[in-house]
């Protein structure tokens, strides 16, 4: 009979340390890989005189290391465009196709703040920064070269061109718990500056500067798979 009675009582023990562990874990646990997609508004700054806004879209796939903490790889899709070749005295004007791959680190200053008796800091920690490395895969799909108002001013360049580039990216995740407190869905609002390491993303080579696109971006992630693990400190308060 004792026996018994210690054995219900070691079981009891057991069951109830498992339930303070799990109990313990809520709120410190999250999702190692999430997928999402995103829509970018667009513009060069390249040789064009004027700038014009034009959409991409983006999918994504993120590794957290930490819930602030994250490696993105990103594919856009998407047009490029800028110019007036009625209106200004280059006649530049142009639109290209643009497919490009990035591959950057991205900071949540969530890994470095207490926000744990901070309502400010606790708003602050899905601040992030960005940056890393891509390709930019551009196909002029119309172009002007000639200046309406001088005919003989004419500038050269490229139809076709496959540029590394150097992403800056800086915004705010707004994260969304599930039941377990772990963070499920994200909305992602975004600028990134975008370096082109050539002048040839436009289709004109005028001067030694290179070209530039910025994003303003939203987005959406949402966590998938099976790796679960937990963080050093809580994550929602």
């Amino acid at each position: 009979m004792m026996k018994l009675i210690s054995k219900a009582s070691i079981i009891a023990i057991i069951i109830c340390c498992s339930a303070l562990v799990t109990k313990a874990q809520v709120g410190y646990d999250f999702s190692q890989y999430e997928i999402g997609a995103a829509a970018g508004f667009n513009t060069v700054s390249g040789d064009a005189q004027t700038k014009t806004m034009t959409p991409t879209f983006h999918l994504n796939l993120t590794y957290n290391a930490t819930p602030f903490v994250n490696i993105v790889f990103e594919a856009q899709l998407g047009q490029l465009a800028g110019g007036d070749s009625l209106h200004t005295s280059s006649g530049r004007q142009f639109t290209t196709d643009l497919s490009s791959f990035q591959l950057r680190a991205q900071l949540q200053l969530g890994e470095v703040l207490d926000y744990s008796h901070s309502q400010f800091n606790n708003v602050l920690k899905n601040l992030y920064i960005a940056g890393g490395l891509g390709l930019a895969v551009s196909h002029i799909t119309a172009i002007s070269r000639i200046s309406n108002t001088n005919p003989v001013y004419y500038t050269p360049g490229v139809l076709n061109s496959q540029e590394p580039f150097i992403p800056f990216r800086i915004g705010y995740e707004f994260k969304v718990f599930n039941k377990y407190q772990q963070p499920a869905f994200k909305v992602d609002l975004g600028y990134e500056y975008n370096l082109v390491l050539s002048d040839n993303l436009d289709g004109y080579t005028s001067g030694s500067h290179y070209d530039v696109y910025s994003q303003f971006v939203i987005g959406f992630k949402f966590a998938f798979g099976g790796a679960i693990t937990s963080y050093r400190k809580q994550i929602p308060y």
